[in-house]
């Protein structure tokens, strides 16, 4: 049956994507500023990648501007970013693709620049461009971590120090630029790689076939090519300085020199987008050209998949060098439906326990899938080994806050992790006050931390503070417990978020909430049956759980878990028990149907991670093991579907 003028099947649509059969490419492409020399330009022309034909206007930037810092983009918007004014900008501009209109005001690159580009997936944009000079700095901009605009982070650094790069090569999970100069009159080949999700140095990759810089690039799933460049040898015009018409491509995920692919219409330096299966190369100059290098309006086009040479496109609606460039469907973007199985989707159950504090401070991040039972795996790493911290999480992104460092010192910094990344943290910004044995809960938009204690002056607080999970930065004052304490269980609906046990220094059976979305002090809630600390809590949209920890007649640890439901209030009944009596218990990471409990003492370290189905009561079942047997993992909601992220 034809699905034509329906909605789609959704198990259809699965099967079209497993096949490769379902066409979800975005196909806008955007050329940017430049010059018409010797005027900047503010003109934003679009072209549709799939169909040959000239440019239309989009509308205008803010800032007129040539020398952007080309490629990237998402599915929605995009960003122009950085060029000269004349001066070096540092200017990010955001156009959303379906609406047209031009450019608006999105922040600012950390420092001002031009050149290069950008390797973008859904996540993250990671910027390799000239800082005024030549530098080695890799630096990045995470889409999820900065909705509303923002400054770009330190990624790490190239292998060599160069300014000019080519536009990077990208497939959604690695990054490849390269090229430019060392010095003024000295180009190279040299191509090298880095994992977007995962700060780090970059890594040689391989080699061009000539030495260039500002070469474009275009990108499929699997290959690259880089088009066109320059070779500078001389500050004045003439022959010594050269463009390339050469096209030469590489297998992303292979390491190893470029092959020839073609040549472009004409030799140039100029600017490209992609929409996975066609390249397009924008404008450019042509160098030499009496009396200097000279502007053209030339679009021409490959088809990535094959070799051969580019075809005439069309013509941009005027001359222009130096411009920059976005596209909503190139080689790193996964747009539309993902591939089941394949491909990680947000809120699929993916749970997380970072940091430990014994048997000795650790900065290791173990992963789980909450729907599959099995032992941990490796994640990545936080900034630095702590324990106890406090920690909540979004959909896409996990913030770990405060905990105790090495030499039973404490800190306040916040971790960010991106979910789907399987990499290390960055820094996001810090909590108001020094401090471990913190609680965290969350909702899709906001992360709190309660309670806590620093050992130096021996202080418990009453502190309840608050981030933007989506917005890197310090934490804000949302209110007071109703007491001084710590090591206190925490878990949410997407409303309320719960604060049960805890001591200061005795130990405590109050339950106590709040608003989320509001700020202010706890309200009573209830009790838990029995007096505990340094407990856990995990819960679906309806129902908390708090699990293990210690209380004054049991120094060993108890297996006890009670329950209440969040919406009302109460005193908590009994659940059922945990496999192993334990305590100092691994946050609880959690979906709609299950509540997964990691490690703790009993007495002993251990590698215990257990799980209930929570809309029933009962014991605990065993899930599997962590990697490492230990106790102290952060508290609070480690996964991309707790109950705070459930409607």
């Amino acid at each position: 049956m034809s699905n034509s003028g329906k909605v789609w099947d959704i198990r259809e649509a699965y099967k079209s994507r497993r096949n490769n059969s379902w066409d979800d490419k975005g196909n806008l492409g955007l050329s940017g500023g430049g010059n018409s020399a010797p005027s900047l330009l503010n003109v934003i022309d679009k072209i549709n990648i799939t169909v040959s034909s000239n440019a239309s206007d989009f509308g205008d930037l803010t800032v007129a501007r040539d020398n952007m810092i080309k490629g990237g983009g998402q599915r929605v918007s995009g960003m122009f970013a950085g060029g000269t004014t004349p001066s070096n900008s540092s200017v990010i501009e955001k156009v959303i693709f379906v609406s047209g209109g031009g450019g608006t005001d999105y922040g600012d690159l950390t420092t001002a620049g031009y050149s290069g580009g950008k390797a973008a997936n859904n996540h993250r944009e990671v910027y390799r461009y000239t800082e005024g000079g030549r530098t080695t700095n890799i630096s990045y901009y995470d889409y999820l971590g900065a909705a509303s605009g923002g400054k770009t982070a330190d990624f790490g650094d190239s292998t060599v120090t160069t300014e000019g790069q080519i536009q990077p090569l990208c497939d959604g999970v690695r990054g490849i630029s390269g090229g430019g100069s060392t010095n003024p009159t000295t180009q190279i080949n040299t191509l090298e790689s880095f994992t977007l999700m995962s700060l780090g140095n970059a890594v040689d990759f391989g080699d061009l076939n000539n030495t260039l810089r500002n070469g474009a690039g275009v990108s499929s799933k699997t290959r690259g090519i880089v088009g066109g460049g320059f070779f500078f040898n001389s500050p004045s015009p003439g022959t010594s300085n050269t463009t390339y018409n050469v096209l030469d491509y590489v297998t992303i995920a292979s390491a190893g020199n470029a092959t020839d692919f073609g040549d472009l219409s004409q030799s140039r330096q100029c600017t490209a987008v992609d929409n996975t299966t066609r390249g397009v190369f924008l404008g450019g100059f042509i160098y030499p050209s009496a009396p200097s290098n000279t502007a053209v309006n030339t679009i021409d086009f490959v088809e990535i998949a094959t070799t051969g040479n580019a075809t005439d496109f069309g013509d941009l609606s005027q001359n222009t060098r130096q411009n920059g460039s976005v596209s909503n469907g190139h080689g790193g973007l996964e747009v539309g439906l993902q591939r089941p199985s394949v491909t990680y989707m947000p809120g699929s159950g993916r749970g997380l326990f970072a940091g430990y504090h014994s048997p000795s401070h650790s900065n290791a991040i173990d992963l789980i899938h909450i729907p599959t039972l099995g032992n941990a795996s490796d994640f990545g790493n936080l900034t630095t080994a702590r324990g106890r911290a406090g920690a909540g999480s979004s959909l896409t992104r996990l913030v770990v806050g405060g905990g105790e460092t090495p030499g039973s010192s404490q800190t306040n910094v916040i971790d960010s992790t991106e979910m789907q990344s399987q990499g290390n943290s960055a820094d996001f910004g810090d909590l108001t006050q020094t401090r471990y044995q913190i609680g965290g809960l969350s909702n899709q938009t906001r992360g709190v931390f309660a309670g806590g204690y620093n050992s130096s002056p021996g202080t418990f607080y009453n502190i309840i503070e608050y981030v933007t999970i989506a917005s890197v930065g310090d934490a804000t004052d949302f209110g007071d417990l109703s007491a001084t304490k710590g090591s206190v269980g925490t878990t949410s609906s997407s409303t309320r978020g719960l604060i049960g046990g805890g001591r200061s220094p005795s130990s405590t059976n109050v339950i106590e909430y709040i608003t989320i979305g509001s700020t202010g002090d706890v309200t009573d809630f209830g009790d838990l049956t029995q007096v505990m600390s340094t407990n856990a809590g995990a819960s679906s949209s309806t129902r908390a759980l708090f699990a293990g920890g210690l209380n004054p007649a049991d120094s060993a640890g108890i297996n006890v878990t009670d329950y209440v439901t969040i919406a009302s209030t109460g005193n908590a009944a009994d659940f059922g028990d945990l496999t192993v009596a334990r305590y100092i218990v691994g946050g609880g990471a959690s979906n709609n149907l299950r509540a997964v409990f990691a490690g703790g003492k009993a007495p002993a370290d251990n590698s215990v991670i257990d799980y209930f189905t929570i809309a029933s009561t009962g014991d605990a079942a065993d899930f599997g093991d962590l990697i490492t047997a230990s106790s102290g993992r952060a508290e609070g909601q480690c996964s991309d579907s707790h109950g705070g992220l459930q409607a």
